[in-house]
């Protein structure tokens, strides 16, 4: 079993056919996204189970050693980001316990999608380009990738859609770094679908749309 506790909403009717597993940002925690759940609206044979975890409380170096809700330790603020690759990887482990812990409930790989905000974003895409059995895809809100250095790509998930989403005025995690993710994916042949939006380091209505028309395409 995952070490990691969770927020889970059930389908309105009947079991869940597919899965999405959300990772919070730092210092907060599955909470966060849980009330955008009745704003995702799916076709009546696409019933969605919504898991949130909660990241362990570590020590961030870049908030002065204080002990929060955290994926990894950031190391330093600098464009490149340097962070502990170490628990980034064992976040991702965690997760991908939380796939097969959705497996023997009965939702296919096939039918799992990974999102991420932020640090849980990094998290994300780790878990989602290494994992190697074929997933539904990926949703990377505002983020960075983290270990494009380290990144073993699995064949399995090479033509995963990836949807980035970023505000054009974030100031915690520059658009650029964004920019630089979609552009990697991109020429390493995934289907990257990118969009900006008028906003710092949030979620808005407009991208919310957005994102409902993705998952529509993706699963309707």
């Amino acid at each position: 079993m995952t070490q990691l506790n969770c927020v889970e909403i059930e389908p309105q009717q009947g079991s869940a056919t597919h899965s999405v597993i959300w990772l919070h940002g730092l210092g907060a925690d599955g909470n966060d996204f849980a009330p955008l759940v009745p704003h995702l609206q799916f076709a009546p044979n696409v019933r969605v189970r919504f898991i949130f975890p909660h990241a362990p409380h570590l020590p961030v170096t870049v908030n002065g050693g204080m002990r929060m809700p955290a994926w990894y330790d950031i190391l330093s603020m600098s464009i490149e980001r340097e962070v502990d690759g170490t628990q980034l990887r064992a976040s991702a482990q965690n997760v991908i316990e939380l796939i097969e812990r959705e497996v023997a409930r009965g939702v296919p790989t096939e039918n799992i999608l990974l999102a991420g905000f932020s640090q849980g974003g990094a998290v994300a895409y780790e878990t989602a380009l290494s994992y190697p059995k074929p997933l539904a895809g990926l949703m990377a809100l505002s983020t960075y990738l983290a270990t494009q250095e380290s990144l073993q790509l699995a064949t399995a998930n090479e033509t995963l859609p990836i949807l980035i989403q970023h505000g054009l005025q974030d100031p915690i995690v520059p658009e650029g770094l964004g920019q630089r993710a979609a552009t990697w994916l991109t020429q390493a042949g995934y289907p990257v679908t990118y969009q900006t939006f008028t906003m710092q380091h949030q979620v808005c209505a407009e991208q919310i749309v957005a994102m409902n028309q993705w998952l529509q395409q993706l699963w309707n």
